[in-house]
């Protein structure tokens, strides 16, 4: 069971986990270097243990200690009890969940190992905002898709806010990098998925008509600024638009995501 130690100090050096969470580039740096992620709220904690990730330590206000009490008796981590302003002093934002966790990375597994009996798969090209990441493993988990495959330069899955909009559907879903950016469509192609590129290009065709008949199909998503880059456009095996109606031409890329989850599903 996890050893409760309470805090009065917001110096502890035993809470350098959760300094500065609003500090996006020292977060990343810290938590790459250390091989660590963060989950907040009791229902994405659960989740993180659940999924089996191992606890580094775990961070809460007294009131949450109860209804994680089966939680904390998986493990012998140590769990720091602060009062919540305490909380909000050392994390730099104010907790309203009351609780939060520090987990251990996994090395990420291969594209075979993701790929492998998988039928739905999300592709991100270059995804920058976390809370898009976040909501996009939130939307594939949800209809049905079984995993999710980023470019190098998307952000990370397991930061705290793409965590927390997910729900912690990154827990649950496959998922990792793919090791070649510039023939990555080409390559799942060649494993038996359709590409299909959500984008504004002339060719494109309504999402239902892109999917329909499809077994093995990818969904291939561009960065929030400028879409897909030429050469994932060109090299997708097909190009979906979601025909839009006055005079707007596109949506945010999380909620594209969710409706062509939804009529992919229905495939």
């Amino acid at each position: 069971m996890a050893t409760l130690h309470e805090i009065s100090d917001p110096a502890d050096p035993r809470l350098a986990d959760y300094r500065d969470l609003r500090d996006v580039e020292l977060r990343k740096h810290l938590e790459a270097e250390h091989g660590l992620f963060l989950a907040e709220g009791e229902k994405v904690v659960r989740r993180a243990v659940e999924a089996g990730f191992t606890p580094r330590s775990f961070l809460m206000a007294p009131r949450w200690l109860e209804g994680l009490a089966d939680v904390l008796g998986t493990t012998d981590a140590p769990c720091y009890v602060l009062s919540e302003a305490l909380a909000e002093e050392v994390t730099g934002f104010h907790v309203h969940r009351g609780a939060l966790a520090s987990l251990e990375r996994r090395p990420l597994p291969s594209l075979e190992e993701v790929l492998e009996g998988a039928r739905s798969v999300l592709v991100m090209e270059d995804l920058v905002d976390h809370t898009n990441v976040g909501a996009i493993f939130r939307s594939g988990a949800a209809l049905g898709f079984d995993a999710v495959l980023l470019a190098p330069r998307c952000a990370d899955p397991l930061y705290r806010r793409s965590i927390k909009v997910g729900m912690g559907a990154v827990f649950s879903t496959p998922w990792t990098r793919l090791p070649d950016w510039y023939d990555a469509l080409p390559t799942l192609s060649a494993l038996g998925f359709t590409t299909v590129a959500l984008t504004l290009a002339d060719d494109a065709t309504p999402v239902e008509e892109a999917v329909a008949g499809v077994d093995k199909v990818a969904l291939v998503l561009g960065s929030e600024g400028h879409g897909l880059s030429a050469r994932w456009e060109t090299s997708a095996d097909r190009r979906a638009i979601i025909p839009m109606r006055e005079g707007i031409d596109s949506l945010n890329v999380a909620a594209a995501t969710a409706v062509a989850c939804y009529v992919t599903a229905r495939r």
